[in-house]
């Protein structure tokens, strides 16, 4: 079989060492020097040509166009054009397959005509960044490696089904493979029995290869799954503007399992925006409403751990701003979706198929492809404009926030009489996690039912969170203080806490 021709771009001199790092690499790698040969400049013989005629020439002859983009433009010829940019325009009017890696996140030292190129490119298909030259053959490869497969010159099972190198079964926790049988079981009415052991659990759900636990097991049940996958962490900052910008007023780095992630990632958002706590009078529960739906801000994070890419270097992100709520991941659409279609009815295509069954087990996901469109209608339903889906450097759901005017519609909504909100700064309070906890403590509550009444579901950030800076303001306290652990422990409002509540508690005339 002839191999497939690679025209890696640019002879700029702030790529010299990738050039030459990716050569090597091609050559040295079993698989991809059984597929691939590539053209280097600097590798032509002396010639009577001039070298715009071979630059454009290599590119007519290449199966793929590999682009290097970074800060200089390079030389530009009569018409203003660098031999970079008549590359790529080159490529695209021959419809070659094209892979473009942008050097940097940074784009402020840019030349203006390579941003300009960037932003051209970015309109026409995903680029990668990259930071170092490792990171670059690492998006090389899997790029490769998918375009192989794409082409059908190799065939494999998706990431998750593969053994993960070096986990044994000892590297998975027990104890979180029998709470997900029992969570299951309630759920979705899940076969196996409660007694069932771990190997029985993992060999129905298919992740075990040859008795090793694949990538799934080790993400699903993992004591550590970061260890094995140093990527699969979701990274999440607060901004009180609407753009990136430092300090950063709150930033954590969430490890543990794709459960783990998805609580802690969503119990974050919850933490940082407005909040409407009303009364109890129509019923035993604390009517809660958050200025976006919990189940809009779960659904778009569970869409980015169960689907992204995890051979990617990169990891989730979530990003809450003043105006918006931004969540990333290194991923992309599968062929048969395209962002118009992600709002009409369409089918189930996980990203990671082992993973995803779980969480649908566990009820953080819908297998009939309608999460999208839920997320749209709740959207809808709360005032809130339309989710934005788009394609960059991944796959990016965007949420808009409420304005003033929005934030009296979800007043409207709250079931019962509401008496209190958490929108900013009421009466001189600023507001926050201990205030929220203040409003939803309605006389003596255990901690799983204050937790319950905020819609949060991971108990460790909550009580680190909400509940330990309330205790420690003195706005709450235990009823039983002698015995933090006592099966019987309330907590209540201090005269501090009553005082501070009667400040921001609206009152709602009878």
């Amino acid at each position: 079989m002839k191999p497939l021709r690679i025209f890696i771009s640019s002879v700029q001199k702030e790529f010299a060492p990738e050039r030459t790092a990716l050569r090597d690499y091609l050559h040295g790698d079993p698989l991809l020097r059984r597929f691939f040969d590539f053209f280097l400049f600097e590798d032509v013989p002396a010639a009577d040509r001039t070298s715009d005629a071979v630059y454009l020439d290599e590119v007519g002859r290449c199966d793929i166009y590999l682009g290097l983009f970074g800060n200089d433009y390079g030389y530009e010829d009569a018409n203003g054009i660098s031999p970079t940019h008549h590359e790529f325009n080159h490529a695209t009017q021959l419809h070659k397959n094209r892979l473009i890696f942008v050097k940097g996140a940074d784009d402020t030292a840019r030349h203006p005509k390579m941003l300009a190129l960037i932003q051209q490119a970015g309109g026409q298909l995903i680029r990668r960044r990259f930071a170092t030259t490792s990171e670059l053959i690492a998006g090389l490869y899997a790029a490769l490696v998918h375009y192989l497969e794409d082409q059908e010159m190799i065939r494999s099972g998706p990431f998750d089904a593969a053994p993960c190198r070096k986990a044994m079964l000892t590297d998975l926790d027990e104890e979180r493979m029998a709470t997900f049988l029992r969570r299951a079981r309630r759920a979705r009415g899940f076969p196996l029995p409660e007694e069932a052991t771990s190997e029985e659990l993992l060999t129905h759900l298919n992740l075990l290869d040859d008795g090793r636990p694949t990538h799934a097991a080790v993400l699903l049940f993992g004591k550590h799954p970061q260890r094995f996958m140093i990527s699969s962490e979701v990274k999440c900052a607060h901004f009180h503007g609407i753009e990136v910008a430092k300090p950063i007023p709150s930033y954590q780095v969430y490890k543990g399992t794709v459960f783990d992630l998805v609580d802690q990632a969503v119990d974050f958002v919850m933490s940082k925006i407005n909040l409407w706590v009303g009364t109890r009078e129509a019923g035993t529960e604390v009517p809660i409403a958050y200025e976006v739906p919990r189940e809009v801000v779960t659904e778009a994070i569970v869409n980015a751990v169960a689907h992204r890419d995890y051979t990617s270097n990169g990891s989730v992100q979530v990003m809450l701003f003043a105006d918006r709520l931004e969540v990333w991941n290194p991923g992309t659409l599968p062929p048969s979706l395209t962002l118009a279609k992600l709002r009409l009815p369409h089918g189930s295509v996980p990203g990671n198929p082992l993973v995803a069954e779980p969480l649908y087990l566990a009820k953080y996901i819908e297998r009939m492809g309608t999460g999208t469109r839920d997320m749209i209608r709740r959207c809808q339903e709360a005032g809130l404009p339309e989710p934005e889906f788009s394609l960059s450097d991944g796959f990016v759901i965007t949420i808009r926030r409420k304005n003033g005017e929005a934030a009296e519609h979800v007043t409207e909504q709250v079931t019962g009489e509401v008496t209190g909100v958490v929108a900013g700064v009421v009466a001189g309070v600023a507001a926050g996690v201990v205030e929220q906890v203040m409003l939803a403590v309605q006389g003596e509550m255990k901690r799983t039912e204050i937790q319950a009444a905020l819609g949060l579901r991971h108990e460790d950030y909550f009580r680190e969170a909400y509940l330990l800076p309330a205790l420690r303001a003195g706005y709450l306290e235990m009823t039983i203080p002698d015995k933090p652990t006592s099966g019987k422990q309330r907590y209540r409002l201090t005269e501090k806490g009553a005082a501070l509540r009667a400040m921001v508690v609206r009152s709602n005339p009878q």
